[in-house]
């Protein structure tokens, strides 16, 4: 039971780690285009999605290989586990 409770912690951290980049990359540009239209008083709501759309996708291009990487590690190590798991 606590290696399934360890797996579980280790999944939800990944979950965490390998969201990370676009979600703050959507954060970052959202709160920019936020204060460019506060000091420009342009009160269009779709000006923000674009750009945010093309940002999560570049950063997913760029670190696509990393998380991948994490996920088939994570992967790995699960199945390595599998027969401790089964055996308790």
């Amino acid at each position: 039971m606590h290696q399934l409770t360890f797996i579980v912690q280790q999944a939800l951290f990944l979950v965490l780690v390998a969201s990370a980049p676009p979600v703050l990359m959507s954060l970052v540009v959202g709160f920019t285009i936020s204060v460019f239209q506060a000091t420009t008083q342009i009160q269009e709501q779709t000006l923000s999605f674009a750009p945010k759309v093309v940002m999560v996708f570049g950063v997913l291009a760029l670190s696509g290989a990393w998380i991948g990487n994490q996920l088939l590690r994570f992967t790995f190590h699960v199945f390595d586990r599998f027969p401790y798991l089964i055996h308790q």
